[in-house]
């Protein structure tokens, strides 16, 4: 009786451990939800980041598409290609998500608090929650992980 009560606890210890969120596997190249751009999520030290790598108009009229509607005068004029919208995400172990990070709109020219976690357990969905205040409120939208990079 006592080694099937131990099989049962090292079944759940695996379990449990198993299906926790690798920190990294949220690392790689995401659609955004209109697929009108690529981000891609990259460690540096223990902070998580994200910049554009892909836009599908990025260039106008032979120049590339720019920041126009920043509020910094100063910075309406760098090219959207290359900008880092997702800033200082840390790994929350015990909800198995990222938080305390940034989240910068280049369409609104408005920077949000944002939270990150997977859809489902297929890790290839990502559930991005701007916000600004509270994290109740806010806006969610879905980001599609790109399997093989074809542009």
């Amino acid at each position: 009786m006592r080694r099937y009560v131990i099989l049962i606890a090292l079944f759940f210890v695996t379990y449990f451990i198993s299906s926790a969120v690798s920190p990294d596997k949220v690392i790689g190249i995401w659609y955004t939800a209109t697929k009108d751009s690529k981000i891609e999520i990259y460690k540096k030290g223990d902070k998580y980041f994200g910049k554009i790598i892909w836009v599908r108009d990025s260039v106008i009229n032979g120049k590339p598409t720019t920041d126009i509607n920043n509020p910094n005068t100063n910075l309406k004029n760098r090219p959207v290609k290359g900008l880092n919208i997702l800033k200082e995400f840390v790994f929350d172990n015990d909800d198995d998500e990222w938080v305390d990070g940034k989240i910068y709109d280049p369409r609104s020219g408005s920077t949000y608090s944002c939270m990150v976690w997977f859809d489902s357990d297929n890790h290839n969905t990502l559930i991005i929650k701007g916000y600004v205040g509270i994290s109740l409120m806010g806006k969610k939208v879905k980001w599609t992980r790109i399997k093989k990079d074809i542009t």
